[in-house]
């Protein structure tokens, strides 16, 4: 019975719609020096709170192609991992997969076909749909990016109402997950919905920061379309910085290695790298999903839901005999959430390589040389 549980079937799909596909967005031919290929994968929270954030997707889809297509002459693929919670928390399913297509009208269909119903407890199925997401037909060669849409937590992290509290039920294990990911070179973008996961948002940075990619915290739903087309910009950009700078990047952190320095001081060897090459990269505005010390220092170093669920509930909850420190804390987390609500994102073009970024791409060369 356990495995049935862990294995959901996509339902499916409407026919593709021919109007949506008529007017054809021109592709360029691939030539393997000089044009993008881009595979990106969507994994959703589809529970009851994420109506406005799977309508968003659902009207911008194509839009959202259009614009990295003729931005960056890419070849774009589309997936989509749809996700809820286990029996009994959610009797609909755990995942729906549907693998990748390049027609944005077959995305379009499916995001038509995700409700946002059910979910039970309030951690929902996170660990499945990434396993799924990993296990799609992703290309060598491309620029894989997955973007993961949540407000809740996974099983296992707090113990408080949560039906599975060890973890999924499946065993599976979102850090070796992502590690994985990270191994096949696979950015993830996490984009938290705030203020529900704001308890949870360190779990969620350090998904991310594992793979290379961003947090991004996120208020307004309407805004969802601009997060995904900038954070898919600069991975592509920072791809090609990669590979156009790949022997000099090589080089320098192989020596770092061999000095034993740390992460801090790798990157910036690569900023110089990048600053006497004069080389530039996008980046997307993104000033509230700076990195704690949490995520870099102490998750980011577990291996196990276990150690990350110890260090979360050691944390001080609040009572209600609200000291100064504890209405401290609440008025933090209100202020971030205001400064959240007041991003918009913007891009910003050919810009310096950014010690932030070279610290992600820190990330990515020790994953790639595995």
């Amino acid at each position: 019975m356990g495995s049935l549980l862990c294995t959901a079937k996509a339902k499916p799909s409407k026919s593709d719609q021919p109007k949506f596909d008529q007017l054809k967005i021109d592709r360029p031919e691939l030539a393997k020096h000089d044009s993008s290929i881009l595979d990106l994968a969507f994994a959703m929270d589809c529970t009851g709170s994420m109506g406005s954030y799977i309508a968003s997707a659902t009207q911008n889809i194509r839009s959202i192609v259009e614009a990295i297509v003729t931005s960056e002459k890419s070849d774009v693929r589309l997936a989509l991992v749809e996700y809820r919670d286990h029996p009994p928390q959610d009797t609909t399913f755990v995942t729906r997969v549907h693998d990748f297509t390049n027609k944005p009208s077959k995305m379009k269909s499916w995001l038509e076909q995700c409700s946002a119903n059910g979910g039970g407890d309030a951690p929902e199925a996170v660990a499945d749909a990434l396993h799924d997401v990993l296990k799609l037909s992703w290309r060598a060669e491309a620029t894989k990016i997955c973007i993961l849409i949540s407000d809740a937590p996974p099983h296992g992290l707090d113990s408080s109402g949560d039906g599975f509290p060890k973890g999924c039920p499946c065993k599976l294990n979102p850090l070796k997950i992502v590690q994985n990911m990270a191994e096949k070179t696979i950015t993830l973008y996490t984009v938290g919905v705030e203020p529900p996961i704001i308890p949870y948002r360190d779990f969620f940075m350090t998904l991310a920061y594992i793979t290379g990619g961003q947090y991004v915290p996120m208020v307004n739903a309407q805004l969802l379309a601009q997060v995904i087309i900038g954070g898919v910009r600069e991975e592509i950009s920072l791809d090609r910085l990669m590979q156009g700078a790949q022997e000099d990047i090589d080089r320098e952190m192989q020596r770092a290695e061999a000095e034993g320095v740390d992460d801090e001081e790798k990157a910036k060897r690569l900023n110089q790298i990048f600053a006497s090459k004069n080389m530039h990269c996008h980046q997307m505005k993104n000033d509230t999903g700076t990195m704690s010390k949490t995520v870099t220092d102490v998750y980011s170093k577990m291996s196990s839901m276990t150690e990350i669920r110890t260090h979360f509930m050691s944390k001080p909850k609040a009572t209600f005999d609200y000291s100064t420190e504890e209405e401290e804390e609440e008025e933090e987390e209100e202020e971030e959430v205001k400064k959240a609500a007041d991003m918009t994102y913007d891009l910003t073009e050919n810009a310096d390589v950014s010690i932030a970024q070279s610290k992600r791409l820190v990330k990515k060369w020790q994953h790639r040389k595995k």
